[in-house]
């Protein structure tokens, strides 16, 4: 058919993919990705065949899943979470001029701030922005500059990519560019880790004591506004229904 999909299969485990996302998987001759990722699908489509390239070469696996629906295959180019955050399906779109005869459908999926919530509570019950914190491919003078306008517009905040055994500090250095900024260090806030796998886990703790903790790749950090608060071990940011002047019908 000439076509990629772009799919994002969701936070981890099956529970939390999308049925859109599983049609593609279905439908695809052939399925290009990290192999943590095909090893995470692999057991859904038995007989399909799986295509990988190592960690870093995301340009590689975009170029390889064009290649083959070029030759009139149906491809689906796997990611984690949803494709079009901090995903595949922008390399593929910017790619895909140079194969005019292939068309790209980008499926959505379930990205961890969204399933990182639901575990936590309802963190993002208002307006809220995600900001990555890897500088490997953004400057961290600019991710300081979109920390700082975040926390002077009182947004709720997720935080992606927090912490790596390269960049061991970044969750600490965005802490303290919060509080420089003027959020409270008690600041309710949460992370949760290997969200939809074995061992997820969830934690719920102050802007402060964020601070001092750890994180890695497979953590997502959420930083709440000054409406944030904890009930029942829940993480909650109001809507403001129960002032009466919540808009949009309950969406």
């Amino acid at each position: 058919m000439n076509k990629v999909y772009a799919v994002g299969i969701g936070p981890g485990g099956v529970y939390g993919m999308t049925a859109a996302a599983r049609a593609a998987l279905e439908e695809a001759e052939v399925i290009c990705g990290y192999s943590v990722y095909l090893d995470l699908v692999a057991p859904l489509v038995p007989g399909k065949e799986l295509r990988s390239t190592p960690m870093t070469r995301e340009l590689d696996r975009c170029a390889m899943a064009l290649e083959l629906a070029s030759e009139g295959r149906t491809a689906a180019l796997i990611c984690s979470g949803d494709a079009g955050v901090y995903g595949l399906a922008s390399p593929l779109l910017e790619m895909a001029g140079r194969y005019p005869a292939v068309t790209v459908e980008v499926v959505p999926g379930v990205t961890a701030a969204l399933a990182g919530a639901a575990a936590l509570g309802a963190p993002l019950g208002h307006d809220f922005c995600t900001v990555s914190l890897s500088d490997l491919l953004t400057p961290w003078e600019v991710i300081e500059r979109r920390l700082r306008a975040a926390a002077a517009g009182d947004f709720v905040l997720c935080l992606y990519n927090p912490a790596s055994r390269r960049r061991p500090d970044t969750l600490r250095r965005a802490c303290d560019i919060l509080l420089d900024a003027g959020r409270s260090p008690d600041t309710p806030c949460g992370w949760a880790h290997s969200i939809g796998r074995a061992g997820q886990a969830v934690r719920l703790l102050t802007l402060a004591q964020l601070r001092e903790s750890e994180a890695d790749m497979f953590t997502t950090v959420f930083v709440g506004s000054s409406a944030t608060r904890v009930e029942g071990g829940r993480m909650i940011t109001p809507r403001g229904y129960r002032t009466g002047r919540a808009e949009g019908g309950g969406r």
